[in-house]
């Protein structure tokens, strides 16, 4: 039988806007009703244009912001932020890989204090044994022992964001979020970081929430796919499914407006530009 590690049930999130000299108060309903299940192993990738809800529901799903109603479960077990105390082990659980990786660390912390941190913050572990953790996963993640005590601005951009996977993954979660993690980097070394979280994902058996409007890396990576529209979600299948046979509007033009890579698709955009 498979282990459901995450689930939510009709989870809704609203903010309220405060009215100023010439506008009303209002409020924004920023995710509306959305329900999802992800295995053990798995990876559920979440797609849409931006404004669509998907960076709200992984703050959600990460517990930095509560859910305004529904239900949300990890490993089985009811969380509900707004009127539960957070608890070392229910922090362990999750962890989030933010977009920028220039922005997400910081510029006067050591990259092995980057990595200990979250040990000295959650765990009774001792300094010798975070120490050896640190480098541990340094390696884990393609870098080495001898970046241990150098600074963010040293590494380049995939480096970076190699650091922030690795970080992460100090607390050993169940459940990795990652908020467009490779949309700030060049394209070849999205690659990298992109088969970087598959061997991850295999050796520690993780489970993905992959936030992404890139539809190419969202083909390579997820097992099932769910579409956001304006807080909604419009469409949720296996990635089969949803790339082969779409079945809503929104899906289908999303879709379209994507340029295909392979050479066919590029000859015939050619030809059509030069007829017109």
């Amino acid at each position: 039988m498979s282990e459901i590690v995450v689930e939510g049930r009709n989870i809704v999130r609203d903010y309220h806007v405060q009215g100023g000299l010439f506008t009303k108060a209002r409020t924004v309903h920023a995710v509306k009703g959305v329900s999802f299940t992800v295995e053990k192993g798995e990876t559920l990738a979440i797609v849409g244009e931006s404004g669509c809800g998907k960076s709200t529901l992984a703050r959600i799903i990460t517990l930095i912001d509560a859910a305004t109603s529904g239900e949300l479960f990890l490993d089985g077990r009811k969380v509900d932020i707004a009127r539960e105390r957070m608890t070392p082990d229910l922090r362990r659980k999750v962890q989030i890989v933010f977009q920028n990786p220039y922005g997400s660390l910081n510029p006067r912390q050591k990259i092995g204090d980057v990595l200990m941190e979250p040990l000295v913050i959650n765990t009774d572990t001792p300094a010798a044994e975070r120490r050896d953790l640190a480098v541990e996963m340094l390696t884990k993640v393609g870098l080495g022992p001898e970046h241990f005590n150098r600074y963010p601005h040293m590494f380049s951009g995939g480096q970076r964001q190699r650091i922030a996977i690795a970080r992460a993954l100090m607390l050993r979660p169940s459940l990795l979020v990652l908020d467009e993690p490779v949309s700030a980097l060049d394209l070849s070394v999205q690659a990298q970081v992109l088969n970087l979280l598959a061997d991850l994902q295999d050796e520690f058996q993780l489970t993905y929430i992959f936030i992404s409007h890139d539809l190419s890396v969202v083909r390579y990576i997820a097992d099932h796919v769910m579409v956001m529209y304006y807080g909604e979600a419009v469409e949720y299948g296996t990635r089969d499914a949803v790339f082969t046979n779409p079945q809503h509007p929104y899906t289908k033009v999303l879709f379209a407006a994507t340029p295909r890579a392979d050479v066919e698709s590029i000859r015939a955009r050619l030809a059509k530009k030069k007829a017109a």
